[in-house]
C-alpha cells in the first residue's frame, strides 16, 4: 500500500512527522512531499506554466516550491509519472483546527480536494494549536488511519474526502459535527502608510466562534470531529425559475431599464 503525506506547514513541520510516524503503522511505502515553507490559506490554488523546484530532503521526502495542492500535482505527475500511484493521500497534522469557512480556505484540506480529482482515498488531519504531542498520539491516530482505511468503502466517494479535527488530548471519541460559522481574517492591522500607499496585514487567529453542534463544539469539549467533504458545491436552482430567465417579453425589459 502506498500513502502520500502532505502538508500546508511546510516540510520542517512537526505535525508532518507526526503524521508520517502514524502511517507506517499502516505501511512502509510511504512518500511525503511538502511545501519548502508555510502556505497557510494557500486553498485549492496550483502553480500553472510556472517552473517549480523539487529537492529530495531525504530518502522519500521532497520539498517543492509551490502550494500545497501542487504537492499532490508534482507527486502524480512526476514523482510517480511512470511507477505505482498513491493508494491513499494523508494531509497535515495541520498547525490549527480547520472549521467552518476554514473548509474553502484551507491548504492542508486543498490537498485532500486535489487528492479526490486524482481519484485517490484522501484524509486532511487538523488539531488544536499547541497539543502536547506524544508517540502515543502517533499509535492512536495510526489505529485510526488504519480503521478508516478498511472502512473506506462506507465513504470513499467520486470528488469526497474527510476532514478531521484532533482536540489538544488523544484518544478522543468522535463526532460529525454540523458545519459551522467561524470567519478568518474579520481585522486588518496597518503595519505602515504614506500618502496613497498602505501596507496592512490580516493577522492569523480568532476567538472560534461557535454554536451548538458544530465543529468547534464538538472540538472545544475533547471531542474528534469528522467531516465527509466535497468539491461539488452545487445547490440546485429550480428548473421553472431556469426556463423563465430570458422568457420576459423585451417590453419589460425595457420598463426596467427606463424605470
Amino acid at each position: 500500500m502506498r500513502i502520500l503525506v502532505c502538508n500546508d506547514d511546510g516540510i520542517e513541520a512537526p505535525g508532518l512527522a507526526r503524521l508520517v510516524n502514524a502511517a507506517h503503522g499502516l505501511s512502509d511505502d510511504v512518500w511525503v512531499v511538502a511545501p519548502d515553507g508555510k502556505r497557510t490559506a494557500a486553498g485549492s490554488s496550483l502553480t500553472i506554466a510556472r517552473p517549480l523546484t523539487m529537492r529530495r530532503v531525504r530518502p522519500n521526502w521532497y520539498s517543492c516550491s509551490g502550494t500545497p495542492a501542487d504537492c499532490v500535482v508534482s507527486a502524480m505527475t512526476w514523482l510517480f509519472a511512470e511507477a505505482k500511484k498513491p493508494d491513499l493521500v494523508l494531509s497535515g497534522v495541520n498547525d490549527g483546527r480547520n472549521v467552518a469557512e476554514d473548509l474553502a480556505y484551507s491548504g492542508t484540506l486543498g490537498i485532500a480536494r486535489e487528492a479526490a480529482f486524482w481519484g485517490v482515498p484522501a484524509i486532511g488531519f487538523s488539531r488544536v494549536k499547541n497539543p502536547d504531542f506524544t508517540d502515543a498520539d502517533d499509535g492512536w491516530l495510526g489505529a485510526l488511519i488504519a480503521s478508516l482505511w478498511q472502512s473506506r468503502a462506507d465513504w470513499v466517494a467520486e470528488g469526497h474526502w474527510l476532514s478531521v479535527n484532533l482536540p489538544t488530548a488523544l484518544p478522543a471519541q468522535i463526532r460529525q459535527p454540523v458545519i459551522g460559522r467561524d470567519k478568518i481574517g474579520r481585522t486588518a492591522q496597518i503595519v505602515e502608510s504614506d500618502g496613497d500607499r498602505t501596507v496592512i496585514t490580516v493577522p492569523r487567529g480568532r476567538a472560534h466562534a461557535s454554536r451548538q453542534g458544530d465543529e468547534n463544539a464538538v472540538i472545544d469539549a475533547g471531542l474528534v470531529s469528522i467531516n465527509r467533504l466535497n468539491w461539488f458545491g452545487e445547490t440546485r436552482l429550480d428548473e421553472r425559475f431556469v426556463d423563465g430567465i430570458l422568457a420576459q417579453p423585451r417590453r419589460d425589459h425595457h420598463q426596467a431599464v427606463s424605470g
